[in-house]
């Protein structure tokens, strides 16, 4: 069935090249497209399109088909283009002429914008609580190991003093600019652009204000060209979203790798959480953080795969835009895994104690001791300089007594402040 069709046959393969994966896809969106539908019909009778009799009988298989969906027993055939032809066609099949009435005052146009609208709101609330749970095992393992001290890179090389408390609580902290992303991200999506129809508006008196408080969005999107133009722009701001959390999380299970390694080996998991090798049995492979470094350098390709889409397009609607579901929807679900696996996995990292000690590290303490000549009365420079003579000529011997008080500092981790920072950042999408 097709919600286009005037009685003649498209080319089998022309068919086959547009519809693409719609009907696969589709099933993610279906929930969505319901609730706008009834939201829809609502709004139809109120202008007395549907009497009241049609509207109830409507609402009732609507239902039905809701309670199928999270049965897990609705599918969309591939002789249907979309799960809105699916839609129309059972509501017709169950209530005849009724059923024909669902796609007054709307497009096909508006009604895959707001159900990606409603899908994205979801779905940015679910990966905040997912963000939420590893932000909860990040910060219990900056407690835990706060005085566990490793070594801190630049340039790859050793650096400075660091600590696992200091490293986990890095982690724990940007995941809260991740969230500002997805803040706006969420500010986009929530505005509804049911009844812009093809992207021109309708000569019915629809009612925009009412569908928009029946679906909960935070307000309208008013001009319906506007409307149709955030056909792009709300999968690039949630794609953008994504895009952060990847790059943190990504970052996190690079490090993992290196710091599991046996020419680092600051830490490990327990032996079912890891790999082994074919031919190598003293093996112990990072398997799963090496794939969910993979899968978030992926994911940080989406705002630029959406772009690319999207970018050269006029204003009104184009068949391209089709193919941003097929990018996102399956983006979403991958970064869900990754921070699933990754909060499952860190819950039960082993962290390996006394390495600090080995001599390789000892120049781990060289801008202590020149911090320390200045306190003494030293300018920074000529103890900087004094330092660097003592490690020529191999007279230096580090003092491994740490003080760092100020905030941030591994003395000072501040794990409070950054949860107090991250409740403010996440009561924005439980108040919405």
């Amino acid at each position: 069935m097709k919600l286009w069709d005037k009685g003649f046959s498209t080319e089998k393969l022309i068919e086959q090249f547009t519809v693409g994966k719609d009907y696969e896809l589709d099933e993610n969106i279906a929930k969505y497209d319901v609730l706008a539908s009834m939201a829809h019909a609502s709004m139809l009778e109120k202008i007395n399109i549907l009497t009241k009799t049609e509207l109830d009988a409507i609402l009732e298989v609507f239902k039905e088909i809701l309670q199928e969906i999270e049965d897990g027993k609705f599918t969309i055939e591939a002789d249907f283009e979309d799960v809105h032809s699916k839609l129309e066609y059972l509501l017709t099949e169950r209530l005849g002429e009724t059923g024909k009435k669902i796609h007054t005052g709307r497009s096909r146009n508006d009604q895959v914008l707001v159900a990606m609208h409603l899908y994205i709101k979801d779905e940015i609330k679910d990966i905040v609580g997912q963000t939420e749970s590893l932000f909860k095992v990040l910060t219990k393992l900056s407690e835990q190991y706060k005085d566990n001290i490793i070594p801190g890179y630049t340039h790859m090389q050793i650096a400075m003093p660091s600590s696992f408390g200091l490293w986990f609580g890095a982690y724990a902290e940007s995941l809260v600019d991740d969230l500002y992303f997805l803040q706006a991200a969420y500010r986009i999506a929530d505005q509804n652009p049911l009844g812009s129809a093809a992207g021109y508006g309708s000569s019915f008196p629809i009612d925009r204000t009412f569908t928009t408080r029946q679906l909960g969005f935070e307000d309208l999107k008013y001009n319906v060209v506007a409307a149709q133009m955030s056909r792009g722009k709300v999968e690039k701001s949630m794609a953008v979203g994504m895009a952060s959390i990847a790059a943190t999380v990504g970052k996190l299970a690079m490090d993992i790798c290196l710091y599991m390694g046996q020419n680092y080996g600051f830490l490990s998991f327990p032996d079912q959480l890891t790999t082994g090798s074919s031919i190598m049995p003293h093996k112990k492979n990072p398997d799963v953080f090496e794939l969910v470094r993979g899968k978030c350098n992926k994911i940080q390709m989406l705002p630029t795969e959406l772009g690319y889409i999207t970018n050269n397009l006029s204003s009104g609607y184009h068949r391209d835009l089709q193919l941003l579901k097929e990018s996102l929807i399956p983006a979403i679900e991958t970064l869900k895994s990754c921070l699933h696996i990754t909060t499952f996995a860190l819950d039960q990292i082993i962290i390996k104690e006394g390495f600090i000690n080995e001599d390789r590290y000892k120049y781990l303490y060289s801008v202590e001791a020149v911090n320390e000549k200045v306190v003494n009365g030293l300018s920074f420079r000529d103890a900087y300089v004094e330092v660097a003579e003592e490690i020529a000529n191999d007279r230096y011997q580090p003092q491994k007594h740490l003080n760092h008080t100020h905030e941030g500092s591994i003395g000072n981790l501040c794990t409070g402040q950054i949860q107090e920072k991250f409740n403010k950042a996440i009561a924005f999408f439980k108040g919405s």
